[in-house]
């Protein structure tokens, strides 16, 4: 049977190129069991733990050789100790004087005097160079005349505007009303003085020739023959011949009037018992007829009739387009001649050149006798009362400076001095070179004896100071805060579950502030503890890579952790230069 079976198989194989091939076929001998084919769960497990025992095996021989490497690592090893850490932003500059001027002139023109030289202090406003100004002293000559006749021609257009009283008095009559066009010449009032009345009568010459002004005469009315006394106001120089070939001379009495006095009473006169020799008319003290200047209407009457008035009081005001039109131009005038005079006096002003400032003169230019042109510089002038620098601060540092900082400055050219100076401003506009932005800082020093203007100088900012702490070199800290102790170290005790070299173990700290070398220690380290690290200088490019590959640090200060970190890595607080690794 096997045989016929066999037979069929081979006459059921395909045939290819010629040859037959015998398809094969799985049989069983008679009485055995079939073979049990293996399930795919169980392959897929076989699979995996093959690959796990990969896994473990890599793992055991690359920590093996970390380990080595770790052996081969040469470390230095400090002891904790007790240290006052200073954290400082430092940076250089050259000073500059608290404020600079270069003095020009706006003119041209010779030099008459500069009596200063340089290194004089001088003041603010102190006359520094004179020049010939003589042309500019006639044009001011010019605008002052101008000036004050367009003062007058406004004055006088003004008035024209109000028609004022020329003498103090009583308005007798008033001639116009609100609204009335008046000419020019046209009466408006008239004013009398009714107070004080005079007499003028003849007296014989030779008579009159003793009388004397204010001398006391008796005035006698005619008709009524009422007596009053009046005063000598004044006895003419002049003889007058009358009918009859008297010589006379004229007298003028002023009487009080007593309230009846009019210009059409008669009376005589008697002086030092001398009587006149003919009577006279009374005449009003003043009489004065008010007349418009120019032309316009009536806008308002400021008087009226039967009232005082003084001099110079306005009786009425007049208006109209004509005489606004005048006012007007003789404003703007006596505007432009206000101007002329301002410009003029300016330009002799600029022949007079005074310091613009208090301060040091570094530099002069010109002497008197020399001839210059307009803007040139003639001198420059220093402010030293103190002095000024800038630092640049960069931009994770700049939210630690503030205005009213106290800084520290030093400087090459003035050896074994260190100055103190005031932060006065920090900028918020930044400049940015390659990827970094600074920002400028200006410090103030008013000690500065010994420092000039272009010296280079250093300044350090103290951020944070701590007086006797525990500390460790920067480099000794790692990522995630770990510090690599000796095993006889006393914190040795609280040693991390993480591989370590031979000898060390890992423990972990707090950090605090530190400086260029060394960082505070807050917990975690005590004295009597020693650390390793690995120094910047004896990193190599084979150390390098061992450190990266164990998860040291970077930076020449990181030690190999020879395993994972603990968790919660990162930079340690404070500011610290750990490794980052």
């Amino acid at each position: 049977m096997n045989e016929e079976l066999q037979k069929a198989a081979g006459e059921a194989a395909p045939k290819t190129d010629g040859s037959v091939k015998k398809r094969r076929w799985n049989f069983h001998r008679s009485g055995a069991a079939p073979r049990k084919k293996m399930s795919k769960r169980r392959k897929i497990l076989l699979i995996l733990a093959l690959l796990l025992a990969a896994a473990a095996v890599f793992l055991l021989i690359r920590r093996h050789a970390a380990k080595s490497a770790a052996q081969d690592v040469s470390y230095t090893e400090k002891a904790a100790e007790t240290r006052t850490i200073t954290q400082a932003l430092t940076s250089s500059g050259t000073l500059e004087a608290a404020n600079s001027y270069t003095v020009t002139t706006l003119v041209e023109g010779n030099i008459t005097s500069a009596d200063f030289s340089e290194g004089d202090t001088v003041e603010k406003d102190t006359a520094l160079y004179q020049i010939d100004s003589s042309d500019v002293s006639n044009n001011i000559e010019k605008a002052q005349l101008s000036l004050s006749q367009a003062q007058r021609s406004y004055e006088s257009a003004l008035d024209n505007a109000h028609v004022k009283s020329p003498v103090s008095g009583t308005v007798y009559s008033l001639d116009v009303s609100v609204g009335d066009e008046v000419k020019q010449g046209q009466t408006i009032a008239t004013v009398r003085n009714s107070s004080t009345m005079k007499l003028t009568v003849p007296f014989p010459a030779d008579d009159a020739k003793k009388f004397y002004a204010g001398q006391t005469a008796t005035v006698t009315l005619d008709n009524s023959f009422e007596t009053l006394t009046g005063t000598v106001e004044s006895i003419s120089g002049s003889n007058i011949v009358q009918t009859g070939n008297s010589i006379v001379r004229n007298v003028t009495v002023n009487v009080k009037n007593p309230g009846g006095l009019s210009s059409s009473q008669a009376a005589t006169v008697s002086i030092a018992g001398i009587n006149c020799a003919a009577s006279g008319t009374f005449q009003f003290r003043t009489d004065s007829t008010v007349t418009a200047s120019v032309a316009g209407t009536v806008t308002a009457v400021n008087a009226r009739e039967g009232s005082s008035v003084s001099r110079n009081q306005t009786i009425v005001t007049l208006g109209g387009s004509t005489l606004e039109d005048q006012i007007q131009s003789a404003k703007d005038q006596l505007s432009n001649a206000n101007l002329s005079m301002e410009s003029t006096q300016d330009q002799l002003d600029n022949y007079t050149i005074t310091s613009p400032i208090a301060g040091t003169i570094v530099d002069k230019e010109y002497k008197a006798g020399d001839k210059v042109e307009s803007g040139t510089t003639l001198c420059t002038i220093y402010d030293l009362s103190y002095l000024e620098m800038t630092m640049n601060i960069d931009e994770l540092d700049i939210s630690k400076v503030s205005v009213g900082q106290s800084v520290s400055v030093t400087a090459d050219a003035v050896e074994g001095k260190t100055y103190t100076g005031t932060i006065t401003k920090v900028s918020v506009a930044g400049t940015t070179t390659n990827g970094t932005t600074t920002y400028p800082v200006t410090v103030r020093i008013d000690e500065t004896d010994g420092l000039l203007p272009g010296m280079n100088v250093d300044a350090e900012i103290i951020i944070s100071e701590a007086d006797n702490v525990l500390a460790i070199p920067s480099a000794a800290v790692n990522r995630g805060s770990t510090v690599l102790v000796t095993e006889d170290s006393p914190s040795a005790s609280k040693a991390l579950d993480q591989d370590a070299p031979d000898g060390y173990v890992y423990v972990q700290v707090t950090t605090g502030i530190s400086d260029d070398s060394y960082i505070e220690i807050t917990d975690g380290l005590q004295s009597g503890d020693t650390v390793a690290y690995i120094k910047a200088a004896a990193s190599s490019s084979t150390q390098s890579n061992n450190s990266m590959m164990m998860g040291g640090g970077t930076g020449g200060g990181g030690m190999p952790s020879g395993g994972s970190m603990p968790s919660g890595g990162g930079m340690p607080s404070g500011g610290g230069g750990g490794p980052q690794g």
